[in-house]
């Protein structure tokens, strides 16, 4: 292994700052662009970083009455799934060789704790508003799930492997098939990162705020830190599975061409975000299982015959 290589799996995999700081450098992107759709300045670069460290020095709130280690344990529960999974797919976009069969299966479960982890710390709370938020939750999560799987099985088709060596190192995004399934893919994204108009779990103006609504403090700042992880982790997941081969060829054209397919999905997330109205649970669960799921099946079909 070269000493540069060397020097990438060592900040990137056991040093856990980079993907937070990547997280919170995504959710600036985020403020920045809202503002600009709203034809507002914005908030400086570090702004994220000084909320964070905000939250971190304001007292913790247990709620009388709750499960008060699982209402504390749930928030790191949540980050700890989104690093790793943020760890996997850069191991596999720097180095696909050393990637394991079967390590895109494990990425689908560390995808789904974050969302996991806030029913959990939801139902710990034993607020009724916490609980609507949680089962807001649990139903848009078994909402979107079907048809992330049938986008995820177009490369898995189309490379004949499941595991993110192989997938990474081909461009699904240039067929009939990658075409749909990307799209169905940006429609999960969004309601796995529970933005409007998938944000129903938390609805400040109908259960004012929802699953969050009794944290503050520390948990309260992984909880968030864990979303601004995830805003970062999902688009690199989609350019993984989607644009791999350009992203892993040599040279730095091809990192600045990933660089730039993961901007214009967290761009469109949050153009998405200030465009669209609320849909109300039920409308979420039958969009997910009808026209998304549909077009996921055709992409799955298509890919099986070539296309």
């Amino acid at each position: 292994m070269s000493g540069t290589r060397w020097l990438l799996e060592f900040l990137l995999f056991p040093g856990l700052l980079f993907t937070a700081a990547a997280g919170l450098l995504t959710a600036w992107v985020d403020r920045k662009v809202t503002a600009l759709v709203q034809m507002r300045v914005g908030p400086p670069l570090l702004q994220p970083f000084y909320d964070l460290r905000k939250y971190f020095v304001k007292e913790t709130c247990v709620p009388e009455g709750g499960a008060t280690a699982l209402f504390l344990l749930a928030p790191l529960v949540g980050f700890a799934g989104a690093l790793l999974a943020s760890m996997i797919l850069w191991r596999a976009l720097i180095n696909p060789e050393l990637t394991f069969i079967g390590d895109l299966i494990v990425l689908i479960y560390l995808l789904m704790m974050p969302a996991l982890a806030v029913i959990l710390g939801a139902a710990a709370s034993r607020n009724p508003l916490a609980s609507l938020g949680g089962s807001r939750e649990m139903k848009l999560m078994m909402a979107y799930e079907l048809p992330l799987l049938l986008v995820v099985l177009v490369p898995v088709i189309q490379a004949g492997s499941v595991r993110l060596g192989d997938l990474v190192t081909a461009t699904p995004a240039g067929s009939v098939s990658g075409v749909l399934a990307l799209l169905a893919g940006v429609a999960c994204l969004q309601a796995k990162l529970t933005l409007v108009p998938f944000d129903m779990p938390e609805a400040e103006t109908e259960l004012s705020g929802g699953v969050l609504i009794e944290y503050s403090g520390p948990p309260l700042g992984v909880f968030k830190l864990t979303r601004a992880v995830m805003h970062f982790t999902l688009p690199v997941f989609l350019v993984a599975l989607f644009f791999g081969g350009a992203v892993t060829a040599p040279g730095w054209a091809s990192k600045l061409w990933g660089l730039l397919a993961w901007f214009v999905l967290v761009a469109l997330t949050v153009v998405l975000r200030n465009t669209t109205p609320r849909m109300r649970i039920d409308q979420a669960v039958k969009f997910f299982w009808g026209p998304v799921s549909l077009v996921g099946l055709a992409a799955v079909v298509l890919a099986w015959m070539g296309y």
